[in-house]
């Protein structure tokens, strides 16, 4: 097989893997169920490029983008591909459609990857007659500039296709994380919503403000964990390391945890109600320039901790 990728769903998501990959020297062939999607790709592509050009995180932009092209029907942009990654919808029916769908046009050797954040792979795979070679490749958004992808088997994937995944995902600049069984969630969401939970109970108790409490983690924890993740940071907390700040800390940490945040703190009632003491301009259009500030600002911060991480 040629070192053809195949990109099954155009949105953020999809985009960014095909920079990705493309960057990366792979021909990445591109389909969407949305023709419009389709026809923007390319204008689409080429904004993202020019980001990555000025944080000097894309050195050929021209040669990726020629690269990278659209094909009308799933089948024809799997055809030959040695590695697919599936971007569509978050509902298990599509997944289970598409990847039906793929398992039959793809090469038997082809690793089948979906983005999905939330649904484990053996919900959509199990009847597969290739099932083998599916997993989650779950990434975080966005791709091009948040570099961890996690990689969720199946009780059948085969431990040869986490190999080959974890290699191509390497290979691509990402930081493959492999689980060795499936959770909902994945590590990523799990950790997140277990710090929103507490941060939705704090704010609908009125204890902080929501600057108050995005600070809280931008000005402090964040900073920190730019650098290192949680279980390195408080190994260096205590001056005995991580056993030494269980046995100081440890307490209190267990009287938190007999509490937990309550279901009902995801609600949309308690997103109400915080939202009305956090006005912001969320049309469509703002939102898509914050999320452009966003872009540029972690695009920056990439390039800085390519040489400055610790």
């Amino acid at each position: 097989m040629t070192e053809t990728v195949a990109i099954i769903g155009a949105g953020l998501i999809g985009r960014s893997w095909a920079a990705l990959f493309a960057r990366a020297g792979y021909a990445v062939r591109v389909w969407d169920a949305d023709p419009g999607v389709l026809e923007r790709f390319a204008e689409d592509m080429a904004v993202l490029c020019d980001t990555l050009v000025a944080e000097g995180l894309l050195a050929d932009r021209d040669g990726t983008i020629s690269r990278m092209e659209t094909r009308p029907t799933l089948e024809d942009a799997v055809a030959g591909a040695h590695f697919v990654q599936e971007n569509g919808p978050e509902r298990i029916e599509v997944k289970q459609a598409l990847f039906a769908r793929l398992d039959a046009a793809t090469p038997a050797q082809a690793v089948i990857a979906s983005s999905t954040s939330a649904i484990v792979p053996s919900r959509f795979t199990e009847p597969l007659t290739h099932r083998a070679r599916c997993l989650v490749g779950h990434p975080v958004n966005p791709p091009h500039l948040v570099p961890v992808v996690e990689l969720c088997p199946a009780p059948w994937t085969a431990s040869e296709t986490l190999d080959r995944a974890e290699a191509v995902y390497a290979k691509i600049g990402q930081v493959p994380v492999r689980m060795t069984r499936e959770r909902d969630g994945f590590v990523l969401n799990r950790l997140q919503g277990a710090l929103l939970g507490e941060a939705l109970r704090l704010l609908g108790e009125g204890v902080v403000s929501v600057e108050g409490l995005d600070a809280t983690i931008k000005d402090g924890l964040g900073l920190r964990w730019a650098l290192m993740g949680p279980i390195e940071t408080i190994d260096l907390n205590a001056p005995g390391g991580i056993v030494d700040y269980a046995t100081r800390y440890g307490g209190f940490y267990g009287r938190l945890a007999e509490a937990p945040a309550r279901p009902e703190v995801f609600s949309v009632e308690n997103a109400e109600r915080i939202a009305a003491t956090w006005p912001q301009d969320r049309t469509p259009e703002t939102i898509r320039a914050r999320q452009d500030r966003r872009d540029r600002r972690l695009a920056a911060l990439r390039r800085h901790l390519a040489t400055e991480r610790i």
